[in-house]
């Protein structure tokens, strides 16, 4: 238990050691290259607005996560159990991934004007929800079909199937998707609190930080966004262990 916790805070002091040297080495002023050192001050000096808006960029990212995991749940089982619809579906979720997501933020604005929490919350689940929808349909186009007869022979029901076979058969690739989403949610938040006029959350935080300058409070709100996709990622890892803790092969 030790060695779990252990081991990631060794390499995280590595890594700000290597930084901080970095810095150093070069003589790169904080208006250039802010330093680990240069970071607790600006995390003092806006400590309420690194509550406030800290929040307001994590419930929007894991509200538009959640809808990812939803509709790309329900997306990957149709074409997961319609080779018609994965044939017909793929070329559009592909196509549609492929799209830099920033050139959507100003359609997005557009169409819903002044609705800044739905936008935000729209773009997270429009960059998250590829991964989950794509992993569900593997898991469930690849489900062996002689358990499926099995059951069919038995008398067993669709949903039953799915629930004995499918379900538990997917969650490994659900979950691995699921971890790469959440990361991929917090991108799409902050490109609409960047981009955004009306932006509130830390993304806003950051574009004030480059406005006025404030090369420290940009970094330290790059740390914060680190530091919630970290938690949200184990949170992740926790309901991973929880719902398909049998699929851990090597002990974690």
């Amino acid at each position: 238990m030790f060695g779990k916790v252990a081991t990631p805070v060794i390499a995280i002091l590595i890594f700000l050691g290597a930084w901080e040297l970095l810095v150093w080495a070069n003589g790169w002023p904080n208006y250039k290259m802010a330093s680990p050192s240069d970071l607790p001050p600006a995390f003092w000096k806006y400590k309420e607005l690194f509550v406030v808006m800290g929040w307001q960029t994590l419930w929007r990212t894991v509200l538009g996560l959640c809808l990812a995991v939803i509709v790309g749940t329900l997306i990957g089982m149709i074409i997961g159990f319609s080779k018609l619809a994965r044939d017909a579906l793929y070329p559009l979720l592909v196509g549609f991934n492929a799209i830099p997501k920033a050139t959507l933020v100003p359609v997005i604005s557009l169409l819903f004007i002044g609705q800044h929490d739905f936008n935000t919350i729209l773009m997270a689940f429009m960059i998250s929800f590829f991964p989950i929808a794509v992993s569900v349909g593997i898991g469930l186009s690849t489900l062996e079909p002689e358990y499926r007869d099995i059951l069919r022979a038995l008398g067993a029901s669709r949903f039953t199937i799915f629930r004995k076979i499918a379900l538990p058969k997917t969650l490994p690739e659900f979950f691995g998707a699921l971890k790469v989403s959440a990361t991929l949610a917090f991108i799409g938040t902050n490109l609409v609190e960047i981009v955004s006029p009306h932006g509130r959350g830390l993304g806003a935080l950051f574009k004030s930080g480059e406005t006025n300058g404030d090369y420290p409070l940009m970094f330290a709100v790059l740390i914060a966004l680190a530091v919630l996709g970290i938690l949200l990622y184990y949170a992740v890892i926790f309901l991973e262990r929880t719902f398909a803790g049998w699929a851990d092969r090597d002990g974690r």
